[in-house]
């Protein structure tokens, strides 16, 4: 019960900002390209800061050995939904990056830290760093159907990889921001959530909210998301992480969050039907409440 009161007091959060962008557009204060330039805000800026200080952790040496566990079961459980999904979904570019990649922060993050402690959010930290980083150039490539988007090349200047990078860097050096530098990064980061779900209130307003419901596919394609990858990591987290129980358990609970916000933004930024990613987000995340508390049980 208190699974399910976490997640529906997540989703009343994400519907008021959404809703918040959605009156705005309503209200011509924020244009189509107004947007775009909030969306290039979240993904050049708030992203790359999130991702740096989900390692501003004290190292110690239970600390990075879990690190390393969690990392290595994020490459697991990420490769597991991206090969299921495109080999599922690989027609529909928006599908597959929406049913491959969850919504961690905003939906996961939180029941990790009311189901295991705040602590363990940081083994989940991990997961959403590669799974940013993993956005950026897997899923912009079969988005935009461009290999080279992947290339090395692109991945060396990816500003998300940089910020993987760089927090792997300082958190196992033990190097220390100064206080304003974290404090700058703390603000940024804090930006995360309300921005990506006004943005999406954007989309929202420009989407035929009836159809959402009534589209049967979307409802496969939720499903997908929400129960057939979560079993799938249940069933890997058994096979391949039993001595680190508290790290698996992180894992799962961050891959069985809905559509992430993300393929819509993606989906605007490289021009495609972002309002199609809208509904398969709005639509996922409604029934999370029903299923992220079943992945819990069964757990």
């Amino acid at each position: 019960m208190a699974t399910a009161l976490i997640i529906l007091r997540q989703i009343c959060i994400m519907f008021i900002y959404m809703f918040i962008g959605f009156l705005l557009f309503k209200k011509e204060l924020i244009t189509r390209e107004g947007s775009k330039s909030l969306a290039n805000l979240l993904l050049y800026s708030v992203l790359p800061c999130v991702i740096v200080k989900s390692f501003l952790v004290q190292r110690t040496a239970e600390n990075t050995v879990l690190l390393i566990a969690s990392l290595i079961g994020s490459v697991v459980l990420l490769g597991m939904s991206m090969l299921i999904s495109h080999i599922l979904f690989k027609k529909n570019p928006i599908e597959d990056f929406g049913v491959a990649f969850s919504n961690a922060a905003f939906m996961g993050f939180p029941l990790v830290s009311s189901v295991l402690g705040a602590d363990f959010v940081f083994y989940a930290a991990g997961f959403g760093a590669m799974l940013n980083a993993l956005q950026w150039t897997y899923g912009q490539s079969i988005l935009a159907k461009d290999p080279s988007l992947r290339s090395p090349k692109a991945i060396v200047k990816n500003p998300l990889v940089i910020s993987l990078v760089l927090g792997l860097a300082v958190f196992f050096t033990g190097f220390s921001f100064p206080e304003i530098i974290t404090s700058t990064l703390g603000a940024m980061s804090a930006l995360n959530a309300p921005l990506a779900m006004i943005i999406l209130g954007v989309y929202l307003a420009q989407t035929d909210l009836k159809s959402m419901f009534t589209d049967m596919h979307l409802y496969k394609i939720s499903a997908f998301r929400l129960f057939v990858i979560p079993a799938l990591s249940v069933l890997l987290v058994k096979l391949f992480m039993r001595s680190y129980p508290e790290v698996g358990i992180a894992l799962i609970i961050s891959a069985s969050a809905p559509i992430g916000s993300n393929v819509a933004v993606y989906s605007q930024k490289l021009g495609l039907d972002y309002t199609y990613a809208v509904k398969l987000v709005c639509l996922s995340t409604i029934f999370s409440i029903i299923s992220m508390p079943l992945i819990i049980m069964l757990l």
